[in-house]
């Protein structure tokens, strides 16, 4: 909850941040406006002169052109950072550099060699920098600021600790609580947060922790590290970022806004198959089936058998001749179709290609005279228009969706029974379902695995365009470096104007264009939630095996997800992968973070070590009721809560319960009450709340995770309501 003085700062921080960037965009319309104007200049010159004066305005022009497209592109987010530096120096950071009309900077590009430490200075090398804040923009209207602590020390020495926001301002208040412990406390989540940011970029770094100990954050400016040191590297091919959820998505937007420029690519696995609806929940059992490596077999089968071998040869009759679809020829043409590698759907039309060749052949061996090469494609022409042999090559090598193919797979018996021939009889019936039913999340790792293997339909659009050649960049260096470029206009872009191609298109861009596309640098959260399937998906999208990958293997919930890191890492990764731990939550009051150990312990779960960094009073409590009490007992608390928070500065509650008593938390509420919410242990996952009444924990969940997940949500105070005893590890509370 913020008290007053925390409002009022935050307020005065918005309205301080909201002149500079007016500012900033004044200029950037100055600028614009000079620009087009310029433009306007030389198109009135006109086409005369000598081809070389001629050369040098259509040169300067298309410059004009590019500034001001990228003038255009950089409207929102202008501004999206601040360094507030211990020599009193304060250095705004944005999309592109901008200087005043007497050349005074007002704007540092965050490539600029000055906008380094927006990047790389951290709590353990501050680099000479107080603190870090960024800014959240909404078109021109600045909407939040969050602020990163590096040196509390010099903040507190210039008075400025009262200015903080977000994260910032509980870090500084952390360290201003107490002396000794506390402040060890805060050293600790800057040092070992500082740690995993500074690793090295090759190989596989796994990032575990507890709740409220920061992973998320970390992972994404370990992102922003990578992209500012190792630029030239991934800066071409961009970095893909997997977030479990939409709220992970805006969260990347505010920590990392200039990835879009560098070409980073933000989404959920889901989103990796664009086009498929995936609300449909199938039962744990399925899930965990779907997720094994081994569907990779079975997906390869079903693809296999759309390449069928006819029963028998078939006679087709063609302008009063007579050609035979041989079984032999087919599967000779089948055998080097698939020689070349290339996907089911592509290698096709070399197959078609071949047989049209043989009954082309066979046309010609019946005809007594010599025929030239313009007649033998008119044969080749009635041959491929001939609606039988059309058919009849379909069914021996069939073109299929990736979501038709696993839409047949699971819902014909003899179709999985021919293609998953390994799995048990009650595997493949737990398979089964109807053909009309829809997609669920453990499909989509299965499409995509039928995507790879089936390539583009036939008659689909073309994959992206190919990068320009290092002759064409050199040329584009050649012309930049002659005509006086900015350095607003990069090779890239006009090497790809110069191809008829779309100087505009971004990483991002073309990636979203290309399923095959691979990137650079692969950010996973909430990793533990993935099955191998998904590995697999996501191993593809980076062959060079260069991941960030964060999560709690003690809060995983998916039936195909990873419950010990080495189990899931070493077959993927083999030795070229660590596992850094954080230790320190710094949002979890210490006697919840006790309680919730102490159940992980008894519970056998694969816990980390864990210390918090708050200790607040009467943080946990217990009551125990009658069976028939529950219900109402955690409503009326859960309201109490929810009414004092309302008549402060507001918070959130939430009751935690099994979902058949969370039904009767519901209707003992008789309604919505503001700021309270119900829910089971699966959806209070990743979520947080002032308070967290959880219901009957020796029955919440089917797996001891979930009570974990339950016990770690509240970032004040935690309250047992049980009528059952209580969970080992728990029992001493009560």
């Amino acid at each position: 909850m913020q008290d007053d003085s925390t409002r009022t700062a935050l307020k005065e921080g918005l309205d301080a941040e909201q002149r500079v960037v007016d500012g900033l965009y004044a200029r950037l319309d100055e600028l614009r406006g000079e620009t087009e104007a310029r433009l306007a200049h030389v198109r009135r010159d006109g086409p005369s002169g000598s081809p070389q004066n001629r050369s040098e305005r259509d040169a300067f022009a298309t410059l004009y052109e590019d500034r001001i497209a990228q003038l255009d592109a950089v409207e929102d987010r202008l501004c999206f950072g601040r360094l507030d530096m211990r020599d009193g120096d304060r250095l705004y950071v944005g999309r592109i550099g901008l200087s005043d009309a007497d050349h005074a900077p007002l704007l540092t590009d965050w490539r600029a060699p000055a906008a380094r430490a927006f990047y790389s200075a951290t709590a353990a090398d501050p680099g000479g920098v107080m603190s870090r804040r960024h800014l959240t923009t909404r078109g021109r209207r600045v909407a939040a600021i969050e602020d990163d602590v590096l040196d509390v020390e010099a903040l507190r020495e210039a008075g400025l600790e009262g200015s903080l926001a977000g994260e910032g301002a509980l870090l500084a208040a952390l360290d201003a609580r107490r002396t000794g412990r506390m402040g060890d406390i805060v050293a600790t989540i800057q040092a070992e947060q500082d740690a995993v940011i500074r690793a090295d970029l090759d190989g596989a770094l796994v990032v575990q922790g507890g709740p409220g100990t920061g992973k998320t954050a970390v992972a994404l400016h370990r992102a922003a590290f990578l992209l500012y040191h190792h630029r030239e590297r991934l800066e071409r091919r961009g970095v893909l970022l997997i977030g479990p959820s939409g709220q992970f998505l805006r969260y990347i937007d505010h920590v990392l806004p200039s990835l879009g420029e560098t070409g980073a690519v933000s989404t959920t696995l889901n989103g990796l198959v664009r086009g498929v609806d995936t609300s449909a929940v199938e039962a744990d059992a399925v899930a965990a089936i779907k997720g094994r490596t081994e569907m990779a077999d079975v997906i390869a089968a079903a693809v296999r058998e759309r390449q069928r071998l006819p029963r028998r040869d078939q006679e087709v009759r063609i302008d009063g001749r007579t050609v035979v679809i041989r079984r032999g020829d087919i599967r000779d043409a089948q055998t080097r179709a698939r020689r070349d590698g290339r996907p089911h759907n592509e290698a096709r039309a070399s197959f078609a290609k071949d047989m049209i060749g043989r009954l082309t052949t066979q046309l010609l061996e019946q005809l007594e005279t010599r025929l030239d090469a313009d007649d033998r494609i008119e044969l080749e022409r009635d041959v491929r228009d001939s609606k039988t042999i059309r058919i009849a090559l379909n069914l021996c090598w069939l073109p299929v969706t990736p979501a038709q193919l696993l839409r047949d797979l699971f819902s014909k018996a003899h179709l999985l029974d021919h293609a998953a021939r390994g799995f048990s009889r009650r595997d493949r019936d737990l398979l089964l379902r109807p053909a009309g039913a829809p997609f669920t999340e453990a499909d989509v790792p299965l499409l995509d695995e039928a995507a790879e293997l089936l390539g583009d339909m036939p008659g689909g659009a073309p994959r992206a365009a190919q990068e320009a050649s290092e002759e064409e960049l050199d040329y584009a260096r050649e012309v930049l470096e002659t005509f006086g470029g900015d350095g607003m206009v990069t090779a890239e872009d006009l090497a790809a104007r110069m191809r008829g191609g779309s100087s505009r298109m971004s990483v991002a861009e073309r990636a979203a264009a290309d399923r095959r596309w691979t990137y650079g640098h692969v950010v996973v959260d909430e990793a533990q939630e993935l099955s191998p399937m998904a590995w697999r998906m996501l191993l593809r999208r980076c062959p060079t095996r260069s991941f960030t990958i964060v999560g709690d293997v003690a809060q995983v919930a998916s039936a195909a997800g990873t419950r010990w890191w080495p189990e899931a890492m070493d077959p993927i990764f083999g030795p070229s992968w660590q596992l850094r731990e954080l230790t320190v939550s710094y949002r979890i009051p210490s006697a919840v973070a006790r309680a919730a150990q102490s159940y992980a312990r008894a519970a056998q779960l694969p816990v980390s070590d864990l210390s918090a960094a708050r200790d607040l009073d009467d943080a946990v409590a217990t009551t125990r009721v009658a069976p028939s009490a529950l219900a109402s007992t955690a409503a009326s608390a859960a309201r109490a809560h929810a009414a004092r928070m309302a008549d402060g500065d507001g918070g959130l509650v939430a009751v935690i319960a099994p979902p058949e008593i969370a039904r009767e938390v519901a209707t003992a509420l008789g309604g919505p009450v503001e700021g309270l919410s119900v829910m089971t242990a699966r959806q209070s996952k990743g979520l947080e709340f002032d308070v967290a009444v959880v219901v009957e924990p020796a029955s919440i969940g089917e797996r001891p995770g979930d009570l974990y997940v339950a016990l770690t949500r509240p970032t004040k105070r935690l309250e047992l309501v049980h009528a059952e005893d209580l969970p080992a590890g728990l029992d001493s509370l009560a």
